[in-house]
């Protein structure tokens, strides 16, 4: 296939271009900021912000299909900067499928458009969609992912999938955060233990992407829906970050902050950087 990669330049961006390429498909990355070991193995680069349709277009041209990573995630920040690169995103997305005959668009999503604040533990794909979000993100990307899976057609098969906690080789954000406070003393579990949590490999992030493409198809069973993606080994948070800090030659963590003072502490942060 020739397939373009939005946020190829991300962490699981990067490493479903490189397993593409590994596969021996032409890759185009869409992304901001240019990353020469993609370049290295001839994935052509295209820099642009997802949000601009005129480079979306450009990048998709010539493509047969598109995995769309590219996401703005995380807490900070304006509901606007969430919107443009998820939803707005998105629609242009859609429209280069729509504008250049791309057939299969493989759509990144996360299970936090379920989320409703309390334990979800054993759930499966007929989980409804959340109708409270505390965060953008979350909001913005339910936004997006019912736009895709409304989007299947007989024309274009879509379909979205929604990886938990990804980690692996290449993270820049989640393992080194957890690893620095750990560092500095500064790291704390929060409400009671024994809450299970399952995470998805990167390896296996990636892989889930690429299959979900190869049999993908109008029509196809899983063409319209959307799918919780993780390594199936959920474990108590204490337990999986603890094994994290052992492979790192640090200290187990033990402190917990109840959590009504966490939640408190949130407000106050949140009403500070207001």
């Amino acid at each position: 296939m020739r397939a373009l990669v939005t946020g190829g330049g991300g962490f699981l961006g990067g490493a479903i271009a490189c397993e593409l390429r590994a596969q021996g498909h032409a890759v185009v990355s869409l992304q901001r900021s240019a990353v020469p070991a993609l370049a290295a193995l001839g994935i052509e680069i295209v820099r642009g912000d997802i949000a601009d349709v005129d480079s979306v277009s450009r990048a998709a041209r010539g493509c047969d299909t598109v995995f769309h990573v590219a996401a703005k995630a995380g807490s900070w920040g304006s509901y606007q900067s969430y919107f443009d690169a998820n939803v707005l995103g998105t629609r242009n997305v859609l429209a280069a499928c729509r504008a250049h005959g791309i057939g299969r668009l493989v759509h990144t999503s996360t299970p936090s458009v379920v989320h409703r604040g309390g334990d979800l533990e054993g759930v499966d794909e007929s989980t409804p969609y959340a109708t409270h979000f505390l965060a953008h993100y979350p909001a913005t990307k339910l936004q997006a992912e019912r736009e895709v899976l409304a989007a299947n057609s007989p024309t274009l098969a879509t379909v979205a999938l929604r990886p938990h906690l990804i980690w692996g080789p290449g993270d820049a954000h989640l393992l080194p955060r957890i690893l620095e406070r750990a560092r500095r003393g500064r790291l704390r579990f929060i409400g009671a233990p024994g809450k299970r949590i399952d995470a998805t490999y990167i390896d296996n992030a990636a892989s889930a992407h690429l299959l979900a493409a190869a049999t993908l198809a109008p029509g196809s069973a899983h063409a319209g829906k959307a799918y919780f993606i993780s390594n199936g080994e959920p474990l108590a948070v204490e337990e999986m970050i603890n094994r994290l800090l052992a492979c790192a030659d640090l200290p187990s963590v033990r402190k917990r902050v109840p959590l009504p003072v966490a939640y408190a502490i949130g407000g106050v942060l949140e009403a500070v950087y207001g």
